[in-house]
């Protein structure tokens, strides 16, 4: 096993925040009406503390049309939230309270309005800035009757995609991460679509990025492969970890902790996983997807699958709301059902009882999370399988947390081995201590449910 310095990325337990949804901002920027929303997440960041969180992800942050991943200003904060000012002082309150901030960096297209498309439009041959985009064709034609063509994000044209070999769209977009540190104090970049950005590009961004500040994270957004190949030394610290987002529903839904067991071996087995020496950001749900209320037919499986993302090997993230146990599906091909707005007082005025047992598991969960190294950086190891139960250990020299869980009505008394000596097992919730007896230890998982424990010499 290798140990490795552990950066302020790896102990994290990340919130993430939709603002525009959050907010209720305006669907549409009319590039005049300025609303100081910014006031209203501040009041998100004593929740956050609460909840354990000592990280933030939060984007698309920066001027644009809709949705906010369509960019027409890189260094401006979409007027729907606030101004730079605002922004400011929101990274100096989370920073006040020990939460780092990570932003969306939205580099792989701007909007139609950006100012190099906007050129681009205007001036066509001639212009400065026809190198900065894909296959742009001037025999050719799009659906917004430019007189050109060009390429799309996944072929949607209100998404110009970027020529990222080019060395002037390059320089453009370190100026503004550099620009972003300068002015927010950032700490690091969530890449959209870097399933598609250029593998250079991104080492070339890691490189600079080393420059700008100490322990700056980069984290990509990816969806389908073999994730080392983003996550490694050269190019990004982290990936979105989709495979374990569907096993961990799915697997519950079809009561088959094989198929999660399968996927976190792939990934993270110390013998033959793809990710070395890496933490993946892990996640049930975003904004990108239906909330994970949604996605299990059984409810009393969210304590379960709670416990997995905070155990398993990885960064784990909760989205706005979901601690609430809150509802969102994507309908009609709109994603607004799974970014609503929020008054954090009035959902945490109406707690149910599923909601109350939610909270306080996710901040003890948080705490063990950030206390143990295991967790951090231990090697993964699985000790019990079957449809129904699963065990799995994190060890860390010496130590081990074990973790069971339980995705059946009725409670399960099974048998493990401890993979490390120990006279007992301390619950890292209840402070329950249970004997070990010849490395082996017998114990019961209460229904759709789990345990979480600590070797005790």
């Amino acid at each position: 096993m290798i140990v490795r310095m552990l950066k302020w990325y790896d102990k994290a337990v990340f919130y993430h925040i939709y603002p525009l949804g959050l907010c209720g901002a305006e669907k549409l920027n009319d590039g005049f009406t300025m609303t100081h929303r910014m006031k209203e997440l501040e009041e998100w960041i004593p929740h956050m503390e609460q909840l354990g969180c000592n990280a933030l992800y939060i984007g698309p942050l920066f001027e644009s049309v809709g949705h906010g991943y369509e960019t027409t200003d890189y260094r401006l904060v979409d007027r729907r939230l606030g101004d730079n000012a605002d922004f400011i002082q929101f990274v100096k309150e989370c920073h006040e309270h020990g939460i780092k901030v990570v932003v969306d960096g939205v580099f792989n297209h701007t909007g139609r309005e950006f100012f190099a498309f906007k050129d681009l439009r205007e001036k066509r041959e001639s212009s400065e800035y026809r190198d900065w985009y894909c296959n742009v064709n001037f025999n050719s034609n799009t659906e917004y009757n430019d007189g050109f063509s060009y390429e799309g994000w996944r072929g949607y044209q209100l998404l110009a995609r970027l020529n990222q070999t080019n060395p002037e769209v390059k320089q453009y977009i370190f100026d503004v991460i550099r620009y972003w540190v300068d002015e927010f104090d950032i700490d690091g970049i969530r890449l959209d679509c870097a399933d598609v950005l250029n593998l250079d590009f991104m080492k070339e961004m890691r490189s600079f990025c080393n420059t700008v500040k100490e322990d700056f994270w980069l984290m990509g957004e990816v969806i389908h492969g073999d994730y080392s190949r983003w996550v490694n030394e050269e190019t990004l610290h982290s990936v979105t970890d989709y495979e374990l987002h569907k096993g961990l529903y799915s697997g519950h839904n079809d009561h088959n902790y094989f198929e999660i067991a399968h996927t976190v071996k792939r990934l993270f087995d110390s013998n033959g996983g793809i990710v070395k020496n890496a933490n993946l950001y892990s996640f049930v749900d975003n904004h990108d997807v239906d909330r994970i209320y949604n996605k299990l037919t059984d409810k009393a499986h969210l304590i379960p699958v709670y416990i997995m993302l905070y155990t398993l090997p990885g960064i784990p993230s909760i989205y706005y709301g979901s601690e609430f146990g809150i509802e969102g599906k994507k309908e009609n091909n709109s994603d607004d059902g799974v970014r609503p707005k929020l008054v954090l007082s009035d959902t945490i005025e109406k707690p149910s009882k599923l909601t109350e047992e939610l909270i306080k598991l996710l901040v003890a969960l948080a705490s063990i999370r950030k206390d143990k190294q295991t967790l951090q950086q231990g090697e993964y190891k699985e000790l019990f399988l079957t449809n129904r139960q699963y065990s799995f250990a994190r060890i860390y020299k010496e130590d081990a947390t074990v973790i069971l869980v339980n995705n059946d009505d009725k409670e399960a008394t099974i048998n493990i081995p401890i993979p490390v000596s120990c006279e007992a097992v301390c619950n890292l919730i209840t402070e329950e201590k249970h004997p070990v007896n010849k490395r082996r230890l017998e114990i019961t998982i209460p229904p759709n449910n789990g345990l979480v424990l600590q070797s005790v010499k």
